[in-house]
């Protein structure tokens, strides 16, 4: 889930809790494997980036950026390699050493985000390099792509006619999960956060780190968590801010997503019936049949969009999700919508879904080398959350299973939210037809003696509950400080000043509050600068 630090965009990964989602698709814990021996990967941890300028528009010249190198397959490291683009911003003194951060996801890659908003963590080069990264499978690291032409959303809306008869819906999923290994090349089998961990203190050696130093945003907090499960002993200081969950399959996590973001979006049309250019009118009661009738609208008629190809209602519901995470959205959301509703134009609606850039569909490197940032398909993003949730997800229900629960997952999915279930519930049939995932990150990723680290959840974050964060701190034992944070929004860093001063005073000078300690909620205010931190 890409952490909500500015007005830019953002996709994130389904979050919540359903009891008939589990039952439905649960398949058990299977136990995880034995520890094996590691191959030799010294090549690999002596390596030194060198740093250079940024290529690309509207990039700071001063952030520079290099790569690393890291095996394709870890059990198999002469088997092919890939490379990982870094950027930093240089500590403005003495520096300690590097700060990572990875922004969320799964699929946001760092480069850009940092390029965009390098201001909110100015602070943090008092002592530190502050780094980011496209993890493997994102951005500019051999990205990952279902090409075009891929349209699954819309599988599940065509068989509203007859749920009973789910066949088509199968055969369509299979051929979607193999045009998305067609279109991503040699990566794909090897995505996933496991792996991204081990990139991460890859990435550590080669920036010169005894211990990594991270901050890391919403599904960046579930990286950081399976890094400190694997490299306890490499645990600085970590701080993860919009807790992920480690245990609740992809099929819980669905419905209350759809619940949370139903939240946000009758919060949303609240905010804009007071405003006279509310696309929806002044008259609340109206306001969300309307929503859901252009959702409907646009799935029985997309229309075509500037890029080629067409936007569906299933595209609408994408987008409006994503700007539904902060609040300092909603009047970009209010005029995109508007824009579309009235002219027919979905440039700014599609600035949502697309992260601002159209880009025609990309290619991978065969080498494993970078590729350019003009060749990141346009559907990176996506195609990346879905490949590495379902990689770290072991569940996988059966066609038989689908096909017998699909009218009741259906139904579910939609009574938490007639505008975003449709939507969540493909998110969790995309797994179908993928080889099954990990085991390591629900079995393994608890009681983990390391250094304490720093959980902030945010008692109105509808992507991230605050329950995880205080979950997440138990599994992972006394090592795990909790940080709640009164507000609302999707994580705290950018929203509170109190958590991104607790945050800052942790990175940079180790102080950390007594767990449980609190932040209120702040007042409505323009977002965090460097100058602006209190």
């Amino acid at each position: 889930m890409l952490a909500k630090l500015s007005t830019r965009p953002a996709v994130r990964r389904c979050a919540g809790a359903s009891a008939l989602a589990l039952a439905l698709l649960g398949a058990g814990l299977p136990a995880a494997a034995a520890d094996r021996p590691q191959p030799d990967l010294t090549r690999f941890y002596r390596q030194k980036p060198v740093w250079g300028a940024c290529e690309g528009p509207d990039i700071p010249k001063d952030l520079q950026c290099a790569k690393v190198t890291v095996p394709l397959d870890y059990a198999r490291p002469r088997a092919g390699t890939l490379a990982i683009a870094l950027a930093r911003y240089r500590a403005t003194g003495d520096s300690r050493g590097s700060v990572v951060l990875n922004f969320g996801g799964p699929g946001g890659a760092g480069i850009p985000e940092l390029a965009a908003e390098g201001k909110q963590f100015m602070e943090l080069t008092n002592g530190y390099d502050v780094v980011t990264f496209d993890p493997r499978g994102v951005g500019r690291s051999s990205p990952v792509s279902c090409g075009e032409g891929t349209d699954v959303a819309s599988a599940v809306t065509e068989e509203d006619a007859d749920l009973g008869r789910p066949q088509a819906l199968l055969r369509r999923l299979r051929s979607a999960a193999d045009q998305c290994a067609r279109n991503s090349g040699p990566v794909l089998p090897h995505i996933g956060t496991v792996n991204a961990s081990r990139d991460l203190d890859v990435i550590r050696q080669a920036l010169g780190d005894e211990q990594l130093n991270y901050l890391g945003f919403s599904y960046g907090t579930r990286l950081g968590a399976v890094y400190a499960a694997q490299f306890p002993g490499k645990v600085g200081r970590l701080a993860l801010d919009g807790v992920d969950t480690l245990t609740e399959p992809l099929a819980e996590q669905g419905i209350a997503g759809a619940e949370g973001q139903q939240t946000a979006l009758d919060d949303f049309l609240d905010w804009c019936t007071t405003d006279l250019g509310c696309p929806f009118g002044q008259d609340r009661r109206t306001a969300g049949a309307q929503v859901l009738r252009l959702v409907r609208s646009l799935d029985e008629n997309p229309v075509p969009t500037d890029f080629g190809g067409s936007f569906s209602g299933q595209d609408l519901v994408g987008a409006i999700g994503q700007a539904l995470y902060s609040r300092e959205l909603w009047p970009s959301l209010e005029r995109a919508l508007a824009s579309l509703i009235e002219d027919g134009d979905t440039r700014r609606v599609l600035a949502f879904s697309t992260g601002g850039i159209g880009l025609p569909a990309g290619r991978y490197r065969r080498d494993g080398g970078l590729v350019d940032a003009s060749e990141v398909p346009a559907d990176n993003l996506p195609a990346a959350l879905m490949a590495i949730n379902c990689a770290d997800d072991p569940d996988r229900p059966t066609a038989a299973r689908i096909t017998k629960d699909l009218k009741d997952l259906r139904t579910a999915y939609d009574q938490a939210s007639p505008v975003f279930g449709r939507y969540r519930l493909t998110q969790l049939l995309m797994c179908y037809g993928r080889p099954r995932g990990t085991d390591f990150i629900r079995d393994r990723v608890k009681d983990v003696h390391s250094a304490k680290m720093l959980l902030i959840g945010t008692r109105g974050d509808p992507a991230t509950p605050y329950r995880w964060a205080v979950e997440t701190a138990h599994r992972l034992g006394p090592s795990a400080v909790v940080l709640d944070n009164k507000g609302e929004g999707h994580t705290g860093y950018s929203s509170s000043r109190c958590v991104h001063r607790k945050v800052n005073e942790f990175l940079l000078y180790g102080s950390l509050p007594a767990s449980g300690s609190s932040c209120p909620a702040d007042a409505p205010r323009e977002p965090i600068t460097s100058d602006s931190t209190g």
